[in-house]
């Protein structure tokens, strides 16, 4: 179980995103009697299929997490999971669980006709790609995993209680500033209230604090740009808050707390790829760590000058690195 520790001051060229890229074909898949999948298919229709599971739960994706794949290479497959994104209803809590998500996954690789795949994920995407991959561990091929993410009750207070709080104070008063000073003992569960209730005002402000809380702390160095959009685009904020309180006041729908981790034995065969950010705050190493000792078959990858983001220069290089090592597998 060794590990790995690159700075983006090395004097090798760190690799870049792949150039911009068009799906070749976009679509929606009705997978149950509330929800739509909106999906695309990107690179090339008879490569080696790699599923790209975005963060959030509630994120969507964009244009850019295209460009992580030789598009020779890869059928590149891409969707967006319940309630996020494109898929429909937007912002929808009612059958949304982990084990729905993981549902879908399955699928999702029977509509695409897919025997086994890559599964590639960050944040709330590697908790997924973990669940999905310890459920249905002859279907994936290999896992490339960012920022990990198992969902613990302690990740969750370092990041909504406190913890992550201490290093950024000044974020953290905004963040508390909607909620009044009685409810402050369980901020996951004040935040939910506020955006389940009726009162849209109310959830819009939540949302929008919530969102920026996270996103002002994403990356070693704070981009105004990715802050913005929570800011900007209350149909992004409404729909990340909103699935992200449910997910987290749930513990993730976890029969255990460490069920990803006492799990770990089901994908014990499967190789993989850890890329973990040293300063994330958002998803901390010990995390990561945690994973690593359980899963001997994972290369596991220190960036020591990154945050979380999968923008950080030092993570794109070695997520690159990754999908680029397993076009041959």
């Amino acid at each position: 179980m060794s590990s790995e520790s690159v700075t983006t001051s090395e004097t090798r060229k760190l690799r870049d995103l792949y150039p911009e890229i068009e799906p070749y074909k976009t679509g929606m898949l009705k997978v149950s009697d509330i929800h739509t999948l909106y999906y695309e298919e990107v690179g090339n229709p008879s490569g080696k299929p790699i599923v790209f599971i975005h963060g959030g739960p509630g994120s969507g994706t964009t244009a850019r997490e295209r460009r992580f794949f030789d598009p020779q290479t890869y059928r590149i497959l891409i969707y967006h999971q319940r309630g996020a994104g494109n898929s429909t209803p937007n912002a929808c809590l009612e059958q949304n669980t982990t084990w729905h998500l993981v549902d879908d996954l399955e699928k999702l690789r029977q509509h695409f006709n897919v025997d086994q795949w890559i599964v590639f994920g960050g944040s709330w995407g590697s908790t997924l790609s973990l669940a999905y991959a310890e459920t249905y561990p002859d279907r994936v091929k290999a896992l490339i995993l960012r920022g990990i993410f198992c969902c613990r009750r302690k990740e969750l207070l370092w990041f909504y209680q406190e913890g992550a709080s201490m290093i950024f104070p000044d974020a953290w008063e905004q963040f508390l500033e909607p909620i009044p000073i009685g409810e402050r003992g369980d901020l996951m569960s004040a935040y939910h209230r506020r955006l389940t209730g009726k009162d849209e005002k109310e959830m819009l402000k939540a949302a929008t604090a919530w969102s920026v809380w996270e996103l002002s702390l994403s990356r070693l160095y704070v981009d105004p740009s990715h802050i913005a959009r929570a800011i900007n685009d209350a149909k992004y904020a409404i729909a990340f808050a909103r699935i992200e309180s449910h997910y987290f006041v749930h513990g993730a729908f976890m029969n255990e707390d460490d069920q990803l981790l006492k799990n770990a034995d089901k994908i014990k065969d499967i190789p993989g790829v850890i890329v973990q950010g040293r300063y994330d705050v958002v998803c901390p190493a010990f995390t990561a760590w945690d994973l690593h000792k359980v899963w001997s078959k994972a290369e596991f990858h220190w960036v020591d000058d990154a945050g979380h983001s999968m923008k950080e220069v030092g993570i794109v290089d070695q997520l690159i690195t990754a999908t680029d090592k397993f076009r041959n597998l």
